[in-house]
């Protein structure tokens, strides 16, 4: 059954392997990610704003520029249930969210340092945004309060919530998951998951699995009810920095400083397509509904090396 799926995932990107790119930054873009109903991408930029692209069909049309961040917008997040609705962190020491219907910003909040990570609770109730001096603040996204603030003693790299909001997740500089229970945010397990810092984690849409990067260049599966590894994907030879599953959880994308994206097949590890890139990729969005693939790369302008390029590339599109 898995070959057989393996053979038809391959057969159909070998048909759905081109990328389009979009020119929407001044400079790097440092995050993209999709709306939950898919209609909208978004990207945010070192150039201190947001751009958000509507998809039709095939290609992405550029609808609107969110300005206001003093600083590089380091990581976004939709919330999962309200197409309408962005947070985004950044470095000026704040976290906005943005109502793509009024398109503007509906809410500022300030926090004590540099942010440089966010997530939404699945349920949509708390946004936790976490800083570069291990910080984790956790907002109610319906008054936009700070609910709480929690420092940690060890280097936090990526943070999130489970599928069901009742467990919150962190992935540290010593190749530990941390596990707290939410909201009371006590200490329920500690993953020892890699040998080298952990960076980045990702739950798989159907709620049966996560998935974490490290700088081992190892991508870890890991059964969320058994906290057992299940498999390790091994085909980088550089530090993991992004992880998406695609939105039926049968595909996993991977991209570091190696110069592909890889694209696995979650139940076995099998190799499905990769892509290839000119640069480190620091960001991949697998679409909600479909095989599309955002990313973006540490590009340079091609005619002026000392410029960020600032553009964002969608693959899966139908080969010509």
């Amino acid at each position: 059954m898995n070959t057989e799926k393996i053979e038809e995932f391959q057969r159909y990107f070998k048909c759905h392997s081109k990328s389009k790119e979009y020119m929407g930054h001044s400079s790097k873009v440092h995050s993209v990610g999709w709306s939950c109903d898919g209609k909208r991408l978004a990207s945010g930029s070192f150039d201190k704003c947001v751009c958000i692209y509507t998809l039709d069909r095939d290609r992405l049309n550029k609808e609107i520029t969110f300005k206001g961040h003093g600083g590089s917008v380091d990581q976004l997040c939709w919330h999962q249930t309200n197409p309408d609705l962005l947070s985004t962190a950044s470095g000026d020491k704040s976290v906005r969210i943005w109502d793509t219907r009024v398109q503007k910003c509906v809410a500022t909040i300030n926090t004590k340092g540099e942010n440089i990570n966010i997530t939404w609770s699945p349920n949509g109730n708390a946004i936790a945004v976490g800083n570069k001096e291990d910080l984790v603040t956790f907002i109610d996204a319906r008054t936009h309060k700070i609910e709480a603030e929690e420092q940690f003693h060890f280097e936090v790299n990526e943070i999130s919530w489970n599928n069901t909001s009742d467990l919150f997740f962190l992935t540290n500089g010593q190749g530990c998951i941390h596990i707290l229970s939410y909201p009371d945010l006590k200490r329920q397990h500690i993953l020892k998951a890699h040998p080298g810092t952990c960076i980045c984690i990702e739950f798989d849409p159907t709620g049966k699995y996560f998935a974490t990067g490290s700088a081992d260049a190892l991508v870890s599966l890991w059964d969320i009810n058994e906290l057992a590894c299940k498999r390790v994907f091994t085909r980088m030879d550089w530090p993991v920095r992004t992880i998406s599953f695609s939105y039926d959880g049968q595909l996993l994308a991977s991209a570091s400083e190696d110069l592909l994206i890889d694209i696995g097949f979650v139940e076995t590890g099998d190799k499905i397509a990769d892509i290839s890139v000119e640069a480190a990729t620091f960001t991949v969005a697998w679409h909600p509904s479909q095989y599309l693939l955002a990313y973006a790369c540490d590009d340079k302008d091609t005619y002026d090396r000392k410029r960020d390029a600032g553009s964002l590339k969608v693959w899966g599109f139908p080969s010509d």
